[in-house]
Parts: C-alpha cells; structure tokens; sequence
C-alpha cells in the first residue's frame, strides 16, 4: 500500500458535507461531476463541479455579471500540485501550486484515504466549510 494505488485518474461518484450532528448536505447538487488524477511523479489535479451551472449569458470566458462569476465559482472546486502518502496515518496530503480558490495557493490540504475495490473515499479532518464545522467526503472510482 503507498503512493501506487492512487496513480491513475478516478471519477467522482458523490460529494458531500457532514456535520457532527450527523446532518448530510451536498453543495454541488445530487449529481455532481468531477476528476482527480494523480501519477507516478507525484503531481496530482483535483476536480470537482455542480453538473448544471448556468453558462455566462456573453459567451465570452472573461465576460460575465457578478451574478454569474458567484454561481460560477461557487459551483466549481479545483487545484493541482504535488501529493504525498503517509501509509501509517492514511492520509494524503495535496501540496497546492494552483487553485481556483487563492487561498488555497501553497497550502497543504490533507485527506484521510480509505479503498474499498475500485473506490476511494478522501476525507477531510473538521473544519470550517460554509460558515459550519463540518467534514468534507468524497468518494471517488478508478476509471478504467
């Protein structure tokens, strides 16, 4: 068990918000869509999304209300940068050169792993994640 088993690219399956009095939300809808790839060298990229986000009604990239940039990044979490294992912990820990949110930028994020078959589950440790001191999961399949 170490880094291997998570090299290859993995297809979100659920993504949720879980608060210590058990109560469950997902903030990226029922059906969120999203990649995490991690590869030998030790890079890894992390996507997650609301499946129905509302496209700027310019059509340009770089042109959209306030309203429509607050849905849109809202509704989107990604970074990349390195990763690193810690079999003994089962933790992974994702050190950030990119990331849509600033100020994530050169932090480290670390998740607990678990594997069952073709599923990883990350976890993150309690925090504060829409004003409420929660956990963030997601379980995520070994695309083929």
């Amino acid at each position: 068990m170490g880094q291997d088993q998570f090299i290859g690219t993995w297809n979100l399956i659920s993504f949720k918000f879980v608060r210590s009095n058990g109560m469950v939300t997902q903030p990226l809808g029922h059906d969120p869509i999203g990649m995490i790839m991690y590869d030998a060298s030790g890079h890894m990229s992390g996507h997650v999304m609301r499946r129905e986000r509302p496209r700027f009604s310019s059509g340009d990239p770089l042109i959209g209300s306030a309203e429509e940039i607050q849905i849109a990044f809202a509704g989107y979490i990604a970074y990349c940068g390195t990763y690193v294992v810690n079999v003994k912990e089962k933790t992974i820990s994702h050190i950030l050169e990119c990331s849509l949110l600033p100020n994530w930028v050169g932090t480290t994020q670390t998740r607990f792993f678990e594997f069952s078959g073709t599923q990883l589950t990350l976890t993150t440790p309690q925090g504060l994640f829409a004003g409420q001191e929660q956990i963030v999961q997601a379980l995520w399949d070994r695309m083929a």
